[in-house]
């Protein structure tokens, strides 16, 4: 088993890895506890995380812990890389922070989260998790992610223990409807289907979409089945890289009306623009996360 830390006083603006895997970014980590996302105001906590990798010798476990001063990764393979990519280990806090409005609930947003980070999770999966989204609460899109590793991943054994990755393409697109419907993704299961099936015979991925113009990259995403603008922009800001994405779901809809109701221009493009320019350009969607998971947890309440 490979094994290492890495010093936490030595990222720029630190890390919260709780907030991080627990604030509705990502549906692929989960708590070897079994306590994912039981907590909305998930915060410094020291749980024991996990995920699986992709590998050209197949899927890999990789598993990390916060304490006060370090994070502890565990993988069969050199992980370091990996976890910095994943975490967002390299973003500059404070500096992407100096590009967010001095708004009071912006200022609180960032101080009550301070050191959480905007996940690198992998586009497939990413692409498949918020797809499952709609409607829904974390917790059961979480449960969702759970359910399809289970039924249709590979189990990957590490340090004496067993973990289901996520499904392959391949894997999702031989699937039934009435199998993923079983999962209890309800309407949602054609489309994982028929997106499942897109990437599986090459006529699209969602990686495809890196290097073109930020709005380019959301149409570009909009062909798959089931995505829409907003779930295009949550697989943009969560896995692809483009820090400038704001996807407006609901919480965010009620921030700019209730926050920055100037910005609502009555379609999703234009608010889209207006609200990435006020919440801070390139780095828009790291105010957004903060905020939204502030408010969703309750601040200002």
């Amino acid at each position: 088993m490979e094994r290492g830390t890495i010093d936490v006083d030595s990222l720029s603006g630190g890390l919260d890895l709780q907030a991080t895997v627990e604030s509705g970014q990502s549906y692929l980590w989960d708590r070897e506890d079994g306590r994912m996302y039981e907590r909305e105001a998930a915060s410094g906590g020291d749980a024991w995380y996990w995920t699986t990798l992709r590998t050209d010798e197949g899927p890999v476990v990789v598993r990390v812990r916060q304490t006060d001063d370090e994070l502890v990764w565990e993988s069969s393979v050199d992980a370091e890389s990996r976890v910095r990519t994943l975490l967002g280990l390299d973003d500059d806090l404070p500096a992407i922070r100096e590009t967010a409005p001095s708004d009071d609930v912006v200022e609180e947003a960032f101080d009550a989260y301070w050191g959480m980070r905007i996940v690198r999770d992998p586009a497939f999966p990413t692409l498949i998790s918020f797809i499952c989204s709609a409607q829904m609460r974390v917790g059961r899109i979480h449960g969702m992610q759970r359910a399809l590793r289970r039924e249709f991943g590979e189990t990957v054994s590490f340090d004496g223990r067993t973990y289901d990755a996520f499904p392959t393409p391949a894997a999702l697109a031989a699937a039934s409807e009435a199998e993923l419907r079983d999962l209890n993704l309800g309407y949602r299961a054609p489309y994982v289907k028929r997106s499942a099936e897109m990437v599986a015979d090459g006529e699209a991925r969602p990686e495809d979409a890196i290097g073109s113009e930020y709005e380019e990259a959301r149409e570009a995403l909009t062909a798959f089945v089931g995505v829409g603008e907003k779930v295009a922009d949550c697989v943009l800001l969560f896995s692809l890289g483009y820090l400038e994405a704001v996807p407006l779901d609901t919480w965010i809809r009620s921030t700019i009306e209730e926050y920055y109701p100037e910005c609502d221009r009555g379609n999703y493009a234009e608010t889209s623009r207006a609200i990435r320019e006020t919440l801070g350009g390139e780095y828009a969607g790291y105010t957004q996360t903060y905020l939204f998971h502030y408010l969703r947890s309750g601040g200002r309440d």
